[in-house]
């Protein structure tokens, strides 16, 4: 995961706060939300599409992007009992290392 720091003017930020707590989110997540609503180039998703309209008004839209489905909630379940079945990343460090 990758952090970036962002720079706004007060009302921006006192707006973004005020959105996330209405939400019940973090301004994190809110903010998040809001940039995966910008470039994720399947509107439907996440129920993110009155921000999608929101973006593509104000010119911030990415629609550069393939639209794509979601999988679905099994396939992604079978892949998280897949990937529990693993070998550590701290094991794949160690080794050969004794």
């Amino acid at each position: 995961m990758r952090q970036m720091t962002w720079r706004a003017e007060e009302e921006l930020m006192r707006g973004a706060r005020s959105s996330a707590e209405r939400l019940g989110v973090s301004l994190n997540e809110y903010v998040t939300r809001v940039m995966r609503a910008a470039t994720d180039p399947n509107p439907e998703s996440d129920g993110v599409g009155g921000v999608r309209a929101k973006l593509a008004q104000a010119g911030f839209l990415d629609e550069s992007g393939t639209p794509r489905s979601r999988p679905s909630r099994e396939a992604v379940e079978k892949a998280r009992r897949a990937a529990r079945g693993g070998t550590l990343p701290e094991d794949l460090v160690s080794e050969g290392r004794e």
